[in-house]
C-alpha cells in the first residue's frame, strides 16, 4: 500500500527547512562579518553567551523544565578551564574540556536528584543546588574568592595556533559555537529529541506509551549542562578570567531572560536573546544599577505583549513554525 502523503504537510515542512538554512545561513555569514564592524571580544563573549542560553533552552524550550541554577555549569566550568590552564598548565583545548566535563559531572549529581520533582520543586532544588555550590566557591581557596582566576593564559591551540592573537581566538570561538549549535539542532530533530517534545507536551501520555521519561529527563539535563559548561569553559578562556559572577543567582536569571526576548522554544531565539541582552549592557553601562531595573521591564513587556519573543513572533508572522 502506497503512503498517502498530504501536499499542505509537506510544502510546510520543506518551507521550514528552506527557512532554517537560511536563517542559519545568515547568522554565520553575519558573525564572519561582524569583527570588521565591532569589537571582536564583545562577539566572542556573546557568542559564549548564546551557546549557554541555547543549552538552557534545549532543557525550558523542548523539556519543559525550567532551571534556576544553571549558572553552577557555567560557573563551574569557568573556574575549572581558568583553573586547569593557569596552575596546571594544560594548553587551551584541555583546559576547556575539563571544564565542559566538570559541568557534565555536575549536571549528572543535581539532575539525579532534580529531576524526581517536577514544576516549581523541581526549579527550587536547582537553585539550591546552585547556591550552596556558590557559597562553597565564596570559601575555597583555588577559585580565588571575590579575585577570582585572573590572568588565564590562552596558550597555543593544538601546539601552533596562537590565541593571543584576537583572530586567531575569534576563529576558535566561532567553530566552538557553531558546533554546539549544530549539536542542539540535531539533538531537537532527532527520535529523542522528539520524545522530548512529547514529555513536555504530556508527560503522562508518555509514560502510558512506555517511555521512561526519567531518563530522557536526566539525560537532556545532562546535555544541557555539557553544553552550557562548555560555553562557561570558553568564556574564561577568551576573557582570561573566572570570577563569582560566573557562578551567583543572577547569570541564572540572565539566561532565562536571554531565552525569552529572543523566543524559548524556538532555534535562533536564544542567539538574538543573548546579543540584544548583552548589547543593552554595554549601552546601558553608565546607568549602573538601573540597567537591573532596565531588564526587569523588559522581561515584563516579553511576558505581555509578544510572548513568543522576538524569533517566535517573527516566526509566528511568516507562518514558519519553528525557526
Amino acid at each position: 500500500m502506497e503512503r498517502v502523503v498530504d501536499p499542505l504537510t509537506e510544502s510546510e515542512s520543506t518551507l521550514r527547512a528552506q527557512s532554517g538554512r537560511i536563517a542559519f545561513a545568515i547568522m554565520v555569514a553575519a558573525l564572519i562579518v561582524a569583527p570588521f564592524m565591532t569589537y571582536p571580544l564583545f562577539l566572542m563573549q556573546a557568542m559564549c553567551f548564546a551557546l549557554f542560553a541555547c543549552a538552557f533552552n534545549l532543557l525550558i524550550g523542548y523539556v519543559g523544565l525550567l532551571s534556576f541554577g544553571h549558572a553552577l555549569y557555567f560557573g563551574w566550568a569557568s573556574y575549572l578551564s581558568a583553573y586547569s590552564a593557569k596552575a596546571w598548565g594544560l594548553p587551551p583545548a584541555l583546559a576547556i574540556l575539563t571544564g565542559t566535563a566538570t559541568a557534565a559531572v555536575c549536571g549528572l549529581v543535581a539532575g539525579a536528584l532534580a529531576i524526581r520533582r517536577q514544576g516549581i520543586y523541581f526549579a527550587m532544588i536547582t537553585l539550591a543546588l546552585a547556591q550552596m555550590m556558590y557559597f562553597f566557591a565564596v570559601q575555597a581557596q583555588f577559585t580565588g574568592g571575590e579575585d577570582g582566576i585572573q590572568a588565564v593564559p590562552r596558550g597555543k591551540l593544538f601546539g601552533f595556533v596562537n590565541l593571543q592573537n584576537e583572530a586567531a581566538m575569534y576563529i576558535v570561538v566561532l567553530v566552538i559555537f557553531l558546533a554546539g549549535f549544530l549539536l542542539i539542532y540535531r539533538i531537537i530533530h532527532s527520535p529523542f529529541g522528539e520524545v522530548l517534545k512529547a514529555i513536555r507536551e504530556n508527560e503522562t501520555r508518555a509514560i502510558s506509551l512506555g517511555y521512561k521519561t526519567e531518563r530522557y529527563k536526566l539525560l537532556a539535563f545532562v546535555l544541557s549542562a555539557t553544553l552550557a559548561g562548555l560555553a562557561g569553559a570558553t568564556k574564561a578562556i577568551v576573557l582570561q578570567l573566572a570570577s563569582l559572577t560566573d557562578v551567583n543567582w543572577p547569570m541564572s536569571g540572565e539566561v532565562v531572560l536571554m531565552t525569552l526576548v529572543g523566543g524559548l522554544g524556538t532555534i535562533f531565539g536564544p542567539v538574538v536573546g543573548a546579543f540584544v541582552i548583552l548589547v543593552m549592557q554595554y549601552k546601558l553601562a553608565p546607568l549602573g544599577e538601573w540597567v537591573l531595573v532596565i531588564q526587569g521591564a523588559i522581561f515584563v513587556a516579553c511576558v505581555l505583549l509578544f510572548r513568543r519573543g522576538i524569533i517566535g513572533e517573527l516566526a509566528n508572522r511568516l507562518r514558519i513554525r519553528e525557526l
